[in-house]
C-alpha cells in the first residue's frame, strides 16, 4: 500500500476509538488529533477547527518550499513536545509533556495510522 493514500474511508467512530485508545496507553499525552488527507479532523481532543489550522501550519512550516512532503515532525520545547506523522493518506498530531520518548510516541502514532488505513480500529491488533 502506498503511503500517499488510505485504502478505505476512515469512519469518525473508528478514529474516535483509536484516539481514545492512544490517550489511554500514553500517559504523557496532553492532546491529539487524527486528520484525513485533506486536513479534515476525524477525531480530536479539543476544538477540531483549532487542530486543523495548527496541523496545517505545522506541516507547512516543516515543508518550507513545499518541494517534498514531510512524513514526520518532532518539536521539543521547555513546555512540552509536538509529534506529527503522516501515513497512508492520514495524519496524526500529538502534544505531550516534556521528555516523552519520541521513538515510542512515533511508534504508537504509526501503528495507529497503519491499522486505521487498513480498515482496523486503530488498536493495531490489541484486544478491547
Amino acid at each position: 500500500m502506498s503511503d500517499d493514500a488510505a485504502s478505505a474511508t476512515i469512519s469518525g467512530g473508528a478514529a474516535e476509538g483509536a484516539l481514545a485508545f492512544l490517550t489511554e496507553m500514553t500517559p504523557d499525552l496532553r492532546g491529539a488529533a487524527i486528520l484525513d488527507g485533506d486536513g479534515e479532523v476525524l477525531a480530536a481532543g479539543g476544538p477540531p477547527g483549532r487542530w486543523r489550522e495548527d496541523a496545517a501550519a505545522l506541516f507547512a512550516a516543516a515543508e518550507g518550499d513545499g518541494e517534498q512532503q514531510v512524513e514526520q515532525i518532532h518539536v521539543g520545547t521547555t513546555q512540552g513536545e509536538v509529534f506529527a506523522l503522516r501515513h497512508a493518506g492520514l495524519a496524526a498530531v500529538a502534544v505531550t509533556e516534556r521528555f516523552a520518548l519520541s521513538s515510542l510516541t512515533f511508534f504508537d502514532l504509526r501503528m495507529m495510522l497503519r491499522d486505521l488505513a487498513a480498515g482496523g480500529d486503530g488498536r493495531a491488533g490489541e484486544q478491547p
